[in-house]
């Protein structure tokens, strides 16, 4: 039986293994190589590796963890998990039984893209739900951002920052009087009416056409879809949720340990609204050094 089967190999989820691989604690982490930044041609913030590709920042990653001999990764997914603190199992899709004593959920969200054409094609490239990700990039260009209630007043004067011009589309949303004056005070445009079609060419936006006939150019657009997560192992095993604005996250204390004890989470998964590279793999290491701590005798 191992210490630690970490279901999800993504930024959190290496993480977590690289404090448990340096405390000599046998590690298996299942992963299905589908990590939702993939979509992004950078990464942005994170100290050593800022503006390299995700994806290589991930190969580097699972090489260097290559030096401890404690730790396995493996090319499979979690299809269920059984037993209780100690005596923990997952089935993976292989058909293969694998046992462990504490367990480490990192398999992350997926993004829920609006049925608006261009919009899933731009994901990530044009259409972006980070300043601190992709902010400085294209400061001071004209940003757009899709209005999806009460927390993108706090976006608007987040984006301050970085840009001068700002247009945010309502996409069919009732902006309350107060805040419209506040938009008007700060000389933001808001352009009315659905949005029908992302026109763009190779995943870069020229313009946002609306169900009117109406259509507007920016540079860059922001946008926060609900997104689910990617698994639902949380669910069979009761764990406890809580409801953000951006989906359902698992409920986790500061440690990281859900409500399920021997079961801990780390990444997206359990702050959906993160998406935050530098936090995942803080959060990931939280969740190895309390699963190795917790099996201290």
């Amino acid at each position: 039986m191992d210490d630690v089967i970490i279901i999800g190999g993504s930024f959190a989820g290496l993480a977590a293994a690289l404090q448990l691989g340096r405390a000599r604690r046998k590690v298996v982490v299942l992963d299905t190589g589908q990590p939702r930044n993939r979509f992004a041609g950078h990464s942005h913030g994170l100290l050593g590796h800022d503006h390299k590709p995700p994806l290589d920042i991930l190969t580097e990653a699972r090489q260097q963890l290559a030096r401890y001999p404690t730790v396995r990764l493996v090319n499979a997914r979690a299809n269920s998990i059984s037993g209780t603190i100690d005596n923990f199992f997952v089935a993976t899709g292989e058909g293969e039984s694998l046992g462990a004593r504490r367990l480490i959920l990192s398999y992350g969200v997926a993004d829920q893209m609006p049925d608006v054409p261009g919009f899933a094609e731009s994901w990530g490239t044009s259409i972006v739900p980070c300043p601190y990700c992709d902010g400085f990039e294209v400061a001071d260009q004209h940003w757009g951002l899709v209005w999806s209630g009460p927390p993108s007043h706090n976006y608007v004067r987040l984006y301050h920052d970085w840009t001068e011009t700002l247009t945010v589309f309502a996409d069919g949303h009732d902006i309350s009087p107060d805040i419209r004056a506040d938009l008007a005070r700060r000389n933001i445009s808001v352009v009315e009416g659905r949005i029908a079609e992302i026109a763009h060419h190779r995943g870069r936006i020229t313009t946002v056409n609306l169900e009117s006939g109406r259509s507007a150019a920016v540079d860059i657009l922001f946008a926060h879809p609900r997104n689910k997560p990617s698994a639902s192992l949380h669910e069979s095993l009761g764990l406890a949720t809580v409801n953000t604005p951006f989906g359902i996250a698992l409920k986790v204390d500061d440690r990281r340990e859900t409500s399920t004890p021997g079961i801990y989470a780390a990444g997206d998964l359990a702050n959906p609204a993160m998406a935050s590279v530098t936090t995942a793999i803080s959060q990931g290491a939280t969740a190895g050094i309390s699963a190795q701590q917790s099996m201290l005798v």
